[in-house]
């Protein structure tokens, strides 16, 4: 009777999500430095920490529209100054005055400025000459020094404002700018572009039976930003491996094993059926694979790596949901990072590879938080579970709704809980998510 031999594949044990955490924080080197002008800066963080160029205010100056004086009044108008005008030509005598506009500067000799409604008319304490203009005098009760903004009271010059690793923000731009600057030194925000594969997935309106939303592509550009980075582009392809083929091969080189079939120029991707060609690889950028990290018949990533000669980092996680995750780097330097196609599994994936690598290269730290956890949880003899929880006071309590395939518990959640293989009852590292899940 024949016998039938049924050869298996090895099974490759997946790596521990710790692991594989901590090689996706240290695959990508944090960027060097660029002198970045306003527009590209905001968002970044300080690569060297802010420094006033010019002291604020530059000179004294008046706090409030009235007169500068000088000794005790009545004093005598001498003369008026104001914001962005020449400066009093003279130095203030006692029993003097300038008239003066907010921001205005004061000139030497001033000892307070009064303001118009503390000020009164006055009359001459001596009369005019024959000949003269009727001058003008004013008078009212001062404090010495009152009103007037001494040069560098709010900011000395060369006095450090922010810090190195501060994230550049509209605020802060407005400081450089009225500190003298016009450029800063930031690391830059890592480029990711991410694929977006399925003849299932639409992106637009209600989906036909055996069809699906694209959940994952709307998720990607604000957690990318949260972590430091910024999406460039996003390119939906069609199943198949030519389509992600081209638009993983390095652009303007030939493929490095074989061609792909059906005439596709290796440095042309599928976007919407239009032909798009990526921008010339950087350093730092990454590639984000929606679906095709399996091993189903529709899933293609690991052959089309192949055969670009990438090198696979990660192939699988220890790790519920999001197993079939992957990291890997090409050629030219840029890492791919697949997600599953189920959307709760592609976030915790993102998560675990994605997010680690951008905060890595962009510079931005990582909360670190543990917790007890306030609620029952399902376990895994082999693997760690992410949790959606809420903070409380009690501890992190599930929000269920965890299912790989919804963003419900997500979205209703502020943190993710780590729950360890066998997990006995330890406090939990909470991983935290973007302000609002």
């Amino acid at each position: 009777m024949p016998v039938t031999v049924v050869r298996h594949e090895p099974v490759v044990e997946a790596m521990s999500w710790a692991s594989a955490r901590a090689l996706a924080a240290g695959a990508n080197r944090p960027l060097e430095p660029v002198l970045a002008p306003f527009s590209e800066a905001l968002g970044c963080r300080l690569a060297e920490p802010l420094r006033a160029l010019v002291a604020v205010p530059g000179v004294d100056v008046s706090a409030m529209d009235g007169y500068a004086v000088a000794g005790p009044g009545p004093w005598r108008v001498a003369g008026q100054v104001l914001a962005g005008g020449a400066p009093f030509g003279a130095e203030l005598r006692p029993g003097e005055a300038v008239e003066i506009a907010t921001g205005a500067p004061t000139p030497v000799g001033a000892e307070a400025v009064l303001p118009y409604e503390q000020a009164v008319a006055a009359t001459a304490p001596v009369p005019r000459a024959r000949g003269q203009a009727e001058p003008v005098w004013v008078d009212g009760v001062v404090e010495a020094g009152r009103h007037i903004r001494r040069r560098g009271e709010d900011v000395a010059e060369g006095a450090v404002v922010l810090e190195a690793g501060a994230v550049v923000t509209p605020v802060a731009l407005g400081l450089a700018a009225g500190l003298g600057h016009d450029e800063l030194l930031v690391r830059p925000r890592p480029r990711v572009t991410v694929l977006v594969t399925g003849d299932e997935v639409v992106h637009r309106g209600l989906p036909e039976p055996g069809r699906v939303r694209d959940a994952i592509g709307p998720f990607l550009p604000g957690l990318v930003e949260w972590a430091g980075g910024r999406v460039t582009g996003t390119l939906r392809l069609p199943d198949g491996p030519e389509p992600l083929f081209a638009a993983l091969g390095a652009p303007g080189e030939a493929p490095l094993t074989g061609e792909p079939t059906g005439g596709t120029p290796a440095s042309v991707a599928f976007a919407g059926g239009t032909p798009v060609v990526p921008a010339r690889a950087a350093p730092g950028d990454v590639l984000v694979v929606c679906g095709a990290s399996s091993k189903g018949p529709a899933d293609h990533l690991r052959k089309v790596l192949e055969g670009l000669g990438a090198d696979v980092l990660v192939d699988g996680v220890a790790v519920r949901p999001g197993h079939p995750q992957l990291l890997a780097r090409l050629p030219d330097g840029r890492l791919v990072v697949g997600l599953p196609g189920n959307p709760f599994a592609a976030l915790a994936a993102a998560l675990t590879l994605l997010v680690p690598i951008v905060r890595a290269s962009a510079g931005t730290p990582a909360r670190k938080e543990t917790s007890a956890l306030a609620g029952e949880v399902r376990t895994h003899p082999h693997n760690t579970r992410l949790v959606p929880v809420r903070r409380s006071a009690r501890g992190a309590v599930p929000v269920g709704h965890d299912r790989p395939g919804s963003l419900w518990g997500a979205a209703l959640a502020d943190a993710l809980a780590v729950v360890p293989p066998g997990w006995a009852g330890d406090h939990i590292e909470l991983i935290e998510l973007p302000p609002g899940g």
